[in-house]
């Protein structure tokens, strides 16, 4: 498997908005409306990543390449959860669809649990949408678990937030 984790610069910006859409339209396909779906903006979406990217701070934003080809993006930072504010947060973990299966996310997650703990964290937290249940399950075989946090939020309509957490220093 020829994958690489690189940090994503201002440059990759559109790149990553394109990735971003992908991504999400495979991952939600059936939770998200077709119509939210097919509304992404990919130079709107640009537009954020030119601005994230080009700021150092909150998050560590990084792009999945397999063959020269983006396949698919991470994101972690210190935990954005007043009651979890010594740990890391995993806040975007995607693939193309393509991709789904084969290993790729479990080096993701080795990355981003290394990544954490090189950061200090004792602890990682990550949301999921209640009806993600391929998210949930690979999650959980992760080593995650649902710590009985929930929160309503807003993406076409109203879809319930679930906040997995795990230690770092468990083996999964």
């Amino acid at each position: 498997m020829s994958m690489h984790i690189r940090r994503a610069l201002p440059e990759n910006a559109f790149d990553y908005a394109v990735n971003h859409i992908a991504c999400w339209r495979a991952a939600y396909n059936g939770i998200l409306s077709d119509e939210y779906l097919d509304s992404m903006d990919v130079e709107k979406m640009a537009e954020i990543n030119q601005r994230i990217l080009g700021e150092p701070g909150l998050y560590k934003c990084y792009y999945v390449e397999h063959n020269g080809k983006m396949i698919g993006r991470l994101v972690i930072n210190k935990s954005r959860d007043e009651d979890k504010v010594d740990a890391g947060e995993i806040a975007a973990m995607y693939l193309l669809g393509e991709y789904w299966g084969k290993g790729y996310g479990r080096e993701m997650m080795d990355f981003s649990l290394s990544e954490l703990k090189r950061m200090g964290h004792n602890e990682v937290i990550l949301w999921v949408l209640e009806a993600n249940n391929r998210a949930r399950l690979f999650y959980e075989k992760c080593g995650f678990t649902f710590d009985g946090t929930r929160k309503e939020i807003s993406i076409d309509t109203l879809h319930t937030h679930m906040r997995y957490a795990r230690s770092l220093y468990n083996e999964a």
